[in-house]
């Protein structure tokens, strides 16, 4: 990969914040961002990833070095005239460029401003880094669904109100806000001692809160940091990649619903590799039915015409749930099985005989003994012999339940964690 030309990168002594856009389209704000960062003290790098016009000012890094670090060339860009490839090799070298900036130490946040093209580039790049740099992008599709731009990441989406073309009393002081957050970023960066506790991953729902919330608490106790995802789709999708990225010791996976919505077509599917991460891994996991008695909905006019017989709950104005059957339930069992047997780690798998989540339970809209058990009996027909099992009479919710959760993920972790209360009588281990 090409080297930054720039004596910023090799000579700088306060922090740098990186500027990447199409300057040739948008050189004008590019620069009044440009100045308003610089007038706090701080640095800044511009990396070029326009390709037609030329840019009206010489770039930190040019475009020709990020068309090379994506291996392409860039007078081929310009024959071709292809916006969507144009777009596609600017993304995969600024990605690369950024990339080694970051590791480099070179660059201490990244701002941009764009249109849909200067997006799309700009977020492809900043999704690569890792969570907690600081990643500012003011853009004309911030007011929209920002699911593709952000994806799992903690990129901050600006709206930039007006179209990015020139400046007038408005955009300078969008502009001049989107200067102060990105240096209010950067200057409150502190250095934080990652592996200071070793981390553990957990699943919760609103329906398995006080499960979830019980466990994190223990685990804390025992000098545990728990990192607590939202199971809403892009929540297990994040910790997904976090798992990847070797950031856990041990995955306390209460709350699994997101196979649910997966399965049937809610909106609230991590996707088709969710529960994988931490088999690749090897890490010890434990894994629960939480809430795979649910597919969520948006409001309740929005389900699907060939569901609305089904039996529904309204959550809440903008969340309608809606009560799996025992086939579908003794799918996700097999499913679950299928995802776990192929783990190179510790897995135990642990199921509340009294109920999945806050609405399952005896008296409850969504209690079914007969889809629990649909699931009971799925799982342990495609379930590996290897992999532990344990029934608890009890329910999802219940205290004893979470710390026989801690309890089991603990033995698997090689530590030992004493019950607080009297363990509930335990059915069918293995």
């Amino acid at each position: 990969m090409p080297q930054a030309s720039c004596s910023k990168v090799d000579t700088m002594m306060t922090k740098t914040v990186a500027l990447i856009g199409t300057f040739d389209t948008k050189g004008e704000e590019f620069s009044f961002l440009r100045d308003r960062i610089e007038s706090t003290g701080l640095q800044t790098l511009m990396i070029d990833v326009g390709v037609l016009g030329a840019p009206p000012f010489t770039a930190d890094i040019s475009r020709e070095e990020v068309v090379a670090a994506a291996n392409e060339n860039l007078e081929a860009l310009k024959t071709e005239r292809d916006r969507g490839r144009s777009i596609a090799a600017m993304a995969i070298g600024a990605t690369a460029i950024l990339g080694r900036l970051f590791e480099q130490g070179a660059i201490h946040g990244v701002a941009s401003l764009g249109g849909s093209a200067g997006t799309t580039i700009a977020t492809a790049a900043m999704r690569a880094l890792p969570y907690g740099f600081p990643r500012l992008m003011v853009s004309t599709l911030a007011s929209g669904d920002v699911k593709p731009y952000v994806g799992t990441t903690d990129i901050c989406m600006m709206p930039s109100v007006l179209d990015i073309a020139g400046l007038n009393h408005v955009s300078r002081r969008i502009m001049s806000n989107a200067a102060g957050a990105i240096c209010g970023m950067v200057a409150s960066e502190t250095a934080v001692a990652l592996d200071q506790k070793p981390a553990i991953a957990a699943t919760m729902f609103g329906v398995t809160t006080p499960c979830v919330t019980a466990a994190r608490h223990t685990l804390e106790e025992r000098g545990y940091e728990v990192l607590v995802f939202h199971a809403t789709g892009i929540g297990g999708q994040a910790m997904e990649k976090l798992i990847e990225d070797g950031a856990f010791r041990a995955v306390l996976d209460i709350t699994t619903t997101e196979l649910a919505d997966e399965l049937v077509g809610g909106v609230m599917s991590a996707g088709a590799h969710r529960l994988e991460a931490a088999g690749r891994k090897g890490i010890p996991q434990l894994v629960c039915p939480g809430a795979i008695d649910m597919v969520n909905f948006g409001p309740e006019e929005t389900v699907p015409a060939q569901f609305r017989s089904r039996n529904l709950y309204v959550h809440n104005p903008s969340v309608t749930l809606m009560r799996t059957t025992p086939e579908e339930c003794a799918e996700i069992g097999r499913i679950t099985a299928v995802k776990l047997n192929r783990a190179s780690g510790p897995v135990t798998v642990l199921i509340p005989l009294r109920g999945v989540s806050a609405i399952d339970k005896i008296g409850g809209p969504f209690y079914s003994q007969e889809a629990l058990n649909a699931y009971r009996q799925a799982l342990r027909a495609s379930l590996s012999p290897a992999i532990r099992l344990v029934e608890l009479d009890a329910h999802i919710n219940d205290e004893g339940f979470a710390l026989a959760a801690v309890d089991l993920l603990m033995e698997s972790l090689g530590a030992s964690l004493e019950p607080k209360v009297a363990p509930i009588p335990r059915r069918g281990t293995r």
